[in-house]
């Protein structure tokens, strides 16, 4: 090779790292895509949007919403670890992704191979709630019912293996009771059923329910997180209720197709991060009965892996599978 077409190649080479750089720099340089693996009107929803919204302002450029429903958020999901790794296209990635591989025997995806991980935005506690006609005021009273009559009560979920679900069963599996399962597709009719006493009970992410409970067409028996809810302190952990060791929830968190440059995932990481951080956004997300989490990816990456172990127990333990 002549030391000409040498200074040539090492030319195009170093001019095009400061072209590369600015190409970061300038992210989002149009319109990117924000796939909401469920329908309107949920936790997922709210907080998919929640998402797109800080992003818009915070960037200038805007973050469409895409509800793509289905599969237990799975159809959403595969969608955009499929998509383009170009930063172009970005998604919720919820509780449903830690449950899906403990309980589906055909997975067309890998939620930790084929996705980044960007930040948990949020815990959502579950409120255990009843409807009022049920004679339990907390969990104690409430075994004591489900004990008397195997299989006399019936609870709602959000359909088979979405966190409601996957709550019960681990309550069920936790206590011994037995209960009928209804599944729903989604939790705005699970939650009229309940009201209208079609369902006696259901764990429901607080997010969704907490007006329900508040004019006490639901009573909240027990939060199914290990520490006590903030906006209700007084309620007990379904652990304080007497169920040893029972912790779990719902979770909403941001992520992106596998293999999107990491310049990328740091700057978006950074920009929800820092507005789920302030005070007037932290006190925004309990009152709507959310905790912020705002992590790295690192981090979101070994919870979502922890996430998938536990709930592949449960699985088990439940004998639960969906072909």
């Amino acid at each position: 090779m002549s030391k000409k077409l040498q200074g040539l190649l090492v030319a195009a080479v170093v001019a095009a790292f400061p072209l590369g750089a600015a190409a970061q720099a300038q992210y989002p340089a149009k319109t990117v895509r924000f796939i909401i693996p469920f329908p309107p009107g949920g936790p997922t929803d709210i907080m998919g949007r929640m998402a797109t919204d800080i992003l818009s302002k915070a960037t200038g450029q805007q973050f469409v919403p895409d509800n793509r429903g289905g599969a237990g958020g799975n159809i959403g999901a595969e969608l955009c670890a499929r998509a383009p790794a170009d930063g172009y296209t970005l998604c919720m990635i919820t509780a449903a992704q830690g449950v899906s591989p403990a309980i589906y025997k055909k997975m067309t995806y890998d939620p930790v191979k084929d996705l980044a991980a960007i930040t948990l935005m949020a815990s959502l506690p579950s409120l255990l709630t009843v409807h009022p006609a049920l004679p339990a005021k907390n969990v104690k009273e409430l075994l004591t019912i489900a004990k008397a009559k195997p299989d006399g009560l019936s609870y709602a979920s959000t359909g088979n293996g979405s966190s409601p679900h996957m709550l019960m069963e681990m309550f069920k599996f936790m206590t011994g009771v037995k209960m009928v399962h209804v599944p729903y597709k989604g939790q705005a009719p699970a939650v009229v059923d309940q009201i209208s006493g079609q369902v006696q009970l259901a764990f429901n992410t607080a997010i969704t329910v907490l007006p329900q409970v508040e004019t006490k067409r639901l009573r909240a028996i027990a939060v199914s997180s290990k520490e006590r809810f903030p906006p209700m302190p007084d309620l007990q952990t379904v652990e304080e209720g007497g169920v040893k060791d029972f912790d779990g929830g719902s979770w909403q968190g941001v992520g992106a197709p596998a293999g999107t440059p990491p310049e990328i995932i740091r700057r978006v990481n950074t920009l929800l991060v820092n507005e789920l951080k302030t005070p007037n956004m932290r006190d925004q997300m309990i009152k709507r009965g959310a905790i912020v989490s705002a992590n790295t990816p690192e981090e979101f990456s070994a919870f979502l892996k922890a996430e998938i172990a536990r709930w592949t127990k449960v699985a088990k333990a439940g004998n639960i599978s969906i072909d």
